[in-house]
């Protein structure tokens, strides 16, 4: 059986850039009350699930809310959960 003829490849050249390379400005750290909001947020949340728990009775607007507490108090502990991905 005849072989097969070897066929040669062309070297890859990429393309030339046509853009100029942007410099990137660093980061820096977070204000404080961002990490205030942030640990705020979270506190208020547990705070707000424990006063459910002991005092759901007691209090008027939060045995009316009934199990959106649940919803509120997480939304908030979960909020300051999300700005840590921010905090520098």
């Amino acid at each position: 059986m005849p072989k097969s003829k070897v066929r040669k490849k062309t070297a890859y050249t990429p393309p030339a850039d046509r853009r100029t390379p942007v410099k990137v400005r660093a980061a820096g750290p977070s204000h404080p009350i961002y990490k205030t909001v942030m640990f705020g947020l979270m506190l208020l949340g547990l705070i707000w699930l424990v006063v459910n728990y002991i005092a759901q009775d007691k209090i008027g607007f939060i045995s009316d809310l009934g199990n959106w507490n649940f919803a509120i108090g997480f939304a908030l502990m979960i909020s300051g959960l999300l700005m840590t991905m921010r905090w520098r």
